[in-house]
């Protein structure tokens, strides 16, 4: 694509005002930042530029090329066509618009996406981590890696447990693991933590709410006794609540990508998925069960194929399949690729969220990175494109996905909308804006309907799409797996048949590397804040290497050798020493070790958003604890753009609200939530005025403040000083020191002065208390 010439007057301005002309070197890039390139820029490059600009054109337009980061940078007759971090310069941008004069590709614009994706990929600096002077083959041949230079896929080896000359230390033999690191440090644990910091820590982690203070005196009653017994039994205790599969599942959640509308696809359209709330449910289930995990896995892919006894374990097979019909999905109306895309995603939550492994880098050439080929991605294609994915009507907009059949289940209850629903929504017409009827659903009303996949009519092996385009066909690939990653060797795929029960038994069986060891390192992140691979998604070459090797092989040998149960590897890990070590560490781990790599105290963290929305409502007395029952828009099969504010108060746990792509609920929003767009394995912890705001002004805190100081003033006989040793006690679990007090009494009193209102002044106290760091954060 050639572009008008680049005058010295934008060179000028550029430099003037700081803007960075060079893209974002290799060895700078990010995981993130190279998986957006892989998926998003070099496909689009590949696919609408190369053919004019690539050094095997047979025609250079505009002397530009941009198959390496060299020629990029260089530019053409036009000069550079990118300004790293600032899309509105970049003449790449204004060509790809068909802004200017020579707009390129010359017959029609690119679809809105991919230029949104140049957009974004310039404005986080242009990462380009394609290696100097290299060019894209065609050639699909699987190419030799060093042995040994990718660790995940050796497998696991039963590690010797380190001895120790401190007997009396480790309590768990993951103990011996940590301490013999951190003595290879030079560094010495931390000490225990307080019985009060370990409840509160034991409480959040594995149910994702705080202990109330009678929770706190049984505990300490029973710690000055046996602190041993007393820390199992909570333990226990936590487990088998139901709150568990609440607080995990949301975990899960994150992995599965899991949401309730299909997000922005580029027409401005985002169809709400009415049934997804039935997978929710199911995957609260799976982890309060203690369903093995490795059955977990085989029911989302496989459900569906899977024996069942009765028509409840028929239904439940089913709806776990929706874990590869949530996926946000294209603009059917502008593009080519639709089908193929809806794969990629199914591709990806596999590749990222079950084995560590970016597969879906694969789909136009051959992984630059990790052992992946174009053929490996092709041949797990197969599975999919033999099965038909189901997610709905799609709001009735077939220009965002054309409709499908739903899963429909025998056992659960018909659901009809409430007498008085009226639908508020209409459709309109696609080139006139103008309303049209919804047409009736194709299902008896009130039917149970859930998503999923299905077995194709027809299975057959995928044919290798040439630089990832479905139009550009080359050879069938058989269905199989990826050559590199070890697995069973007897596995054969039926030719009737999908295949995806035999994936289901490659990645779950024990010979695979690294399903065991990325399960493993999710719940040690969750229960320390950072996973032995710091990396979760990404165990490939440029994820980050594990600290501690062998504790990771262990951790994942152990469960498998546990029957897969998620539950006993929890309960091992937060019994252990390490664990429960005080978030204060030792003078040399705070100079030499401030990441807590080593792990000789416990890392402090901040309350993710719905733990945070949660605590305030369980403090206030305001939680409701029953489950939450479907989903706001489960009768609603609309168009989330056009229906308003589809949100609704609710004091259920967070993760009963709706979650729509592109339309979270407010009470949590502020606070880091993802775009559940693709397999998240770790959320990003931010630091921004919005979230001070939400503190300040937000209706759920300032209510649920209002609440708790309406409690406090109930007792009338109480005194001032006692109604703070209350409030402190019912929100931080703890007494004022005499500074505290006297500070707060003092703040009443200037409070109830200038606001005119003993109550609003109590409610205010209430309020800053719920915005402290210590009820915010874990130590």
């Amino acid at each position: 694509m050639s572009l008008r010439p680049y005058t010295s007057i934008l060179f000028a301005a550029a430099i003037a005002h700081g803007l960075t002309l060079l893209p974002v070197v290799a060895a700078e890039i990010t995981p993130e930042q190279r998986d957006f390139f892989e998926k998003k820029i070099r496909p689009a490059l590949v696919e609408n530029c190369y053919k004019c600009h690539a050094a095997d054109s047979k025609k250079i337009g505009g002397k530009l090329l941009l198959d390496s980061p060299e020629a990029l940078l260089k530019g053409g007759e036009s000069g550079p066509p990118v300004i790293a971090g600032n899309p509105g310069e970049s003449l790449l941008i204004e060509s790809l618009s068909h802004q200017s004069d020579l707009a390129m590709p010359p017959k029609k614009p690119l679809p809105e996406p991919v230029i949104a994706d140049f957009v974004k990929w310039i404005a986080m600096g242009a990462p380009d981590p394609r290696e100097p002077g290299t060019l894209l083959s065609d050639d699909y041949a699987k190419r030799d890696y060093e042995e040994g230079s990718l660790w995940a896929l050796e497998p696991p080896r039963a590690p010797k447990v380190p001895a120790t000359d401190q007997a009396g230390w480790p309590r768990e033999p993951i103990d011996h693991f940590t301490l013999a690191k951190m003595k290879s440090k030079g560094l010495s644990p931390a000490l225990d933590a307080s019985p009060e910091v370990l409840l509160r820590r034991l409480h959040f982690d594995l149910t994702g709410l705080p202990p109330t203070p009678a929770d706190l005196d049984l505990f300490l009653a029973s710690y000055l006794l046996d602190p041993d017994k007393a820390t199992s039994t909570v333990v226990d205790d936590l487990l088998a609540s139901p709150h568990f599969g609440e607080h995990w599942g949301r975990h899960w959640l994150d992995v599965a990508r899991y949401a309730e509308s299909n997000g922005n696809d580029g027409l401005s359209r985002n169809p709400t998925f009415p049934h997804a709330w039935r997978y929710r449910d199911y995957v609260i289930e799976s982890f309060n069960n203690d369903t093995p995990y490795d059955r977990f896995l085989t029911e989302q892919i496989a459900g569906d194929l899977l024996p069942h006894s009765t028509p409840q374990e028929r239904d439940r097979n089913l709806i776990a399949t929706g874990f590869l019909a949530l996926g946000a999905k294209p603009a059917k109306a502008m593009n080519d690729n639709f089908a193929m895309d809806v794969v990629a995603d199914q591709i990806e939550v596999i590749g990222n969220g079950l084995l560590g492994i970016s597969i879906a880098c694969a789909r136009c050439h051959d992984h630059k990175f990790d052992p992946v080929s174009a053929k490996d991605y092709y041949a797990m294609a197969g599975f999919f494109t033999s099965s038909n994915t189901m997610w709905g009507l799609a709001g009735n907009e077939g220009l965002t996905a054309p409709p499908t059949d739903l899963h429909v289940l025998e056992s659960a209850p018909k659901s009809f909308p409430p007498l008085d629903f009226v639908e508020t929504v209409v459709l309109l017409q696609s080139n006139t804006g103008k309303p049209k009827p919804i047409p009736a659903p194709p299902w008896p009303k009130g039917t149970p309907l859930a998503m999923g996949i299905k077995e194709g009519k027809a299975p057959a092996d995928c044919r290798l799409n040439i630089k990832g385009e479905s139009k550009k066909l080359g050879a069938p690939i058989p269905r199989g797996f990826p050559e590199a990653i070890p697995g069973p060797s007897d596995l054969s795929i039926p030719a009737d048949k999908s295949g995806r029960a035999e994936l289901a038994q490659w990645i779950t069986h024990p010979d695979n590397p690294l399903t065991a060891r990325v399960i493993a390192n999710r719940i040690w992140q969750h229960l320390f804040g950072q996973g032995i691979v710091a990396t979760p998604n990404d165990f490939g070459v440029y994820g980050e290497r594990p600290t501690h090797p062998e504790l990771l092989d262990f951790l994942a040998i152990d469960l498998v050798k546990n029957h897969w149960s998620m539950k006993a590897l929890i309960r091992k890990i937060v019994l252990s020493r390490t664990y429960q070590l005080s978030a204060k560490p030792r003078a040399e781990a705070e100079a030499a070790d401030t990441e807590n790599q080593w792990l000789s105290y416990h890392s402090r963290r901040r309350l993710a958003a719905e733990p945070l929305r949660d605590s305030i409502l369980k403090v206030s007395g305001q939680l409701d604890p029953r489950p939450g029952e479907g989903s706001l828009i489960r009768h609603r099969d609309i168009l989330v753009n056009l229906g308003g504010n589809l949100h609704e108060p609710s004091n259920h746990r967070s993760i009963y609200l709706c979650y729509l792509r592109g339309s979270m609920p407010s009470e949590i929003a502020a606070f880091d939530l993802p775009g559940f767009l693709k397999s998240e394995g770790k959320r990003t912890v931010s630091t921004i005025p919005g979230q001070a705001l939400f503190l300040y002004n937000h209706d759920l805190v300032i209510e649920q403040s209002t609440i708790l100081a309406e409690r406090l003033l109930e007792e009338e006989s109480a005194t001032d000083e006692r109604r703070v040793e209350n409030l402190y006690r019912e929100v931080l679990l703890r007494a004022p020191d005499p500074g505290e007090r006297y500070r707060a009494l003092e703040f009443v009193q200037l409070s109830s002065d200038d606001l005119r209102s003993n109550e609003s002044a109590w409610a205010a106290l209430a309020q800053a208390l719920f915005m402290t760091n210590e009820f915010r954060y874990i130590d």
